[in-house]
């Protein structure tokens, strides 16, 4: 970010800059604002990644052990097929086994930026989440900073203030996210605000030794469609402006997380709102996921979400998988979650600026290709390939066109019918 504010063009930039489709100059102005942020760690070499304004929609999915369940391997072959189907960005949120050789691990499979949350860590190395001490706090980040972790999600936002706005709203889930509930219960027991809030200066001053991204975590964000758009939710947003800006004058890339459940005619509410009060920075979002009764479906309901949050504004992406609410995911669960989440932000692009024309030519060319029943072309263009081609392959009809119409498609009956016209 320093970089950019001297009007200097990183090889960060000018790779991003060719991904995106922009000029080298356009994505260095932004970077300076602080509209987009490219995450990579000093230490670490990646696959530069742009996120926020005029960017394509990124996503990311979450890999991890649980206290439950510790495979390693598991681990890592879900964070590679991740990768492997499009995700542009992996996060690290175990909570069982030995944390960090499991970081290490991950982090060394993987090309994309990699992120963590290092409260996790810290709670989990105390007997009781609340016996974690502010130097346990920030010791561990410094550990992830000096491990190459990209970016971080740091529940800064949520504090006395807002924890006064919790008490008094009629919420049904109260809070949802982990590193909230961490954070509040240690609020609570030593009655102190929040070491990330209070001290984020100090933390200003690690994440920018390491160039980490922070992304400033919504701990107070909804869990279900009742509990969405609060005034604990909003006094949140407020804080995580002011932190944007504490952020951007010390020159530390920040992006900013949202809701999860979130009714359909709420969304644009919530990330015009964020988008507005955090000076529009980098918006990360969970979902938002727009029903609560899908079960086994959460990655469909996130998608549908994360297409319309897009389509507002929203620019990075959190997978759900089919698992969400239920179970820690399997390796199928991944891909699955990933390629869903995958269509919805190819979706929100068909809308958004700077990446309309670009997203809309992919569907053009596939309208192409059907038209002439090209049906390698179909395949070289899907977002899922492989998926595609099986399905096609199952059932194959004895005339070019599919096994649906066979000999009595529409689009080939027509086109020749014009040809003799």
């Amino acid at each position: 970010m320093e970089e950019a504010k001297k009007g200097n063009i990183t090889e960060e930039m000018k790779a991003v800059a060719r991904s995106e489709g922009l000029s080298p100059e356009k994505i260095r102005r932004l970077v300076a604002e602080g509209r987009v942020v490219i995450p990579r760690n000093v230490k670490r070499e990646t696959t530069p990644k742009g996120i926020g304004r005029m960017m394509s929609t990124k996503i990311n999915a979450n890999v991890g052990t649980s206290r439950d369940y510790v495979c390693l391997d598991e681990e890592i072959e879900k964070a590679e097929i991740a990768e492997k189907y499009g995700a542009d960005a992996i996060m690290d949120l175990s909570t069982g086994g030995d944390l960090d050789f499991i970081r290490k691990q991950l982090i060394n499979h993987v090309s994309v930026p990699f992120g963590t949350v290092p409260i996790y860590q810290a709670a989990m190395e105390k007997e009781a989440v609340v016996n974690m001490t502010s130097d346990d706090m920030f010791n561990v980040i410094r550990k992830h900073a000096r491990d190459g972790v990209d970016f971080m999600t740091i529940h800064a936002g949520v504090n006395l203030n807002s924890l006064e706005r919790l008490k008094k709203s009629d919420r049904i889930l109260d809070v949802v996210s982990r590193g909230g509930a961490f954070t509040i219960g240690w609020m609570l027991h030593n009655g102190e605000d929040n070491p990330y809030y209070k001290e984020f200066d100090y933390l200003l001053e690690i994440m920018k030794e390491y160039d980490v991204t922070i992304s400033l975590g919504d701990g107070m964000r909804p869990g279900c469609l009742h509990d969405a758009s609060d005034r604990g939710k909003f006094m949140e947003f407020i804080t995580l402006g002011e932190l944007v800006k504490e952020a951007r004058e010390a020159g530390v890339q920040s992006m900013v997380e949202g809701p999860g459940h979130v009714p359909l005619d709420e969304i644009g509410l919530s990330v015009d709102a964020m988008k507005k009060l955090t000076g529009d920075a980098p918006l990360y979002l969970l979902g938002p996921l727009v029903t609560d009764i899908a079960p086994g479906y959460d990655h469909i309901v996130g998608a549908i979400g994360s297409s319309i949050a897009g389509m507002h504004g929203a620019d990075f992406i959190c997978m759900v998988t089919p698992s969400e609410h239920l179970a820690l995911p399997t390796v199928e669960q991944i891909k699955e979650g990933v390629i869903i989440t995958k269509i919805a932000a190819h979706v929100a692009d068909t809308v958004r600026e700077g990446q309309r024309e670009k997203a809309r030519e992919l569907d053009r060319q596939m309208a192409i290709a059907r038209k002439e029943l090209d049906w390698e072309k179909q395949f070289a263009l899907a977002i899922d390939r492989e998926r595609a081609e099986a399905i096609w392959k199952s059932r194959k009809s004895k005339s070019k066109a599919c096994s649906m119409c066979g000999e009595l498609c529409a689009i080939q009956m027509v086109k020749s019918a014009l040809k003799k016209t």
